[in-house]
């Protein structure tokens, strides 16, 4: 794809992810009124939502390949999307449908695609080191694959992450690490757990790039994202890249949220990157009937997802003992 025909695929991205959570809100509150009960309704458990975190992910996915491998976060839908992940299986899956990505038995913090090389944890910090894995056996193999590890700040300051970085760069593997900096890990702000104003600093005691993006810029994450994933094609190692990015949620749904200072949700809505970057296009010279185009198109396509997620079967009760390891 061109740099245009990549924006405009960014774009549509974006636009399916915001969908998509758009029609998760009210499933998920299915039957947890008029007292909100997490273990009630078609969407039990926690449910976390990637709006406003959507640049992230397509301004590095862009640049991969079905055979580079993506972990994610418990916050994943934005980067499953921008990966590839089948729609209507993940839909599926999150409400524990026998058609879902693994049957229905993960949920959406437990998303698995073989066919696209995408995983994800609800477990912090969780995927650096399967990410490490895939980029050794790639160098290994003699391949020009690479792997993405997606974390959130406070994943930072977790012992997987130094442990990750060290031997991504002793071994010199082709892995990029994209930290989403959306300033709270759950309801702690960053600067009251993180000693260093930015986690890209941290790069240089692990002797690879280290990468600061502010503004939740989805061209500029672009630019950089795609110098970093050449670079590690070409075997000159990893590279880690924080992103400024904002989460327009509470850390799940229901969160009251009352740790945000006052105003804050308000300003973060009005700097909204999907309408933000809609509105660059169209001063790019970008035709506004081809993006209404891409956001119908994407909508679409999440209508039919989570038409067919309603309509599809339960597993059956004899099944919950299927792929248990004994």
């Amino acid at each position: 794809m061109s740099n245009r025909s990549d924006r405009l695929w960014m774009y549509g991205a974006m636009v399916k992810s915001r969908h998509f959570e758009a029609l998760i809100k009210p499933a998920y509150f299915e039957g947890k009124t008029p007292v909100f009960n997490m273990a009630k309704g078609p969407l039990p458990g926690e449910m976390h939502l990637s709006d406003g975190q959507e640049p992230c992910a397509v301004g590095v996915c862009a640049h991969l390949r079905p055979g580079d491998t993506v972990t994610a976060t418990h916050r994943p839908h934005h980067v499953a999307i921008a990966k590839g992940v089948n729609l209507d299986a993940m839909a599926a899956e999150i409400f524990g449908k026998a058609t879902g990505l693994s049957g229905g038995r993960g949920g959406h913090m437990h998303l698995f695609d073989a066919r696209v090389n995408f995983a994800c944890s609800g477990i912090i910090a969780q995927g650096l080191g399967p990410a490490v894995g895939a980029a050794l056996a790639s160098k290994l193999r003699g391949e020009d694959h690479v792997a993405v590890a997606f974390l959130g700040e406070g994943a930072a300051n977790q012992g997987a992450f130094h442990e990750a970085l060290n031997l991504a760069s002793v071994w010199k593997v082709p892995a990029i690490f994209v930290i989403e900096d959306n300033a709270y890990g759950i309801s702690v702000a960053k600067r009251d757990c993180t000693a260093v104003a930015r986690n890209a600093d941290r790069a240089a005691a692990y002797a690879m790039p280290g990468h600061f993006i502010p503004g939740n810029d989805p061209d500029a994450i672009y630019a950089l994202a795609g110098e970093a994933i050449a670079r590690a094609r070409r075997g000159e190692g990893p590279s880690l890249i924080e992103i400024e990015t904002c989460r327009l949620e509470g850390h799940f749904m229901g969160d009251a949220e009352a740790y945000r200072p006052a105003g804050e949700v308000e300003r973060l809505k009005a700097a909204d990157p999907i309408p933000a970057y809609r509105d660059r296009l169209l001063a790019d010279g970008f035709d506004a009937a081809d993006l209404d185009t891409a956001e119908t198109d994407a909508r679409a396509v999440v209508d039919a997802a989570f038409a067919a997620a309603r309509a599809a079967a339960y597993p059956q009760p004899e099944e919950a003992f299927d792929h248990v390891f004994a």
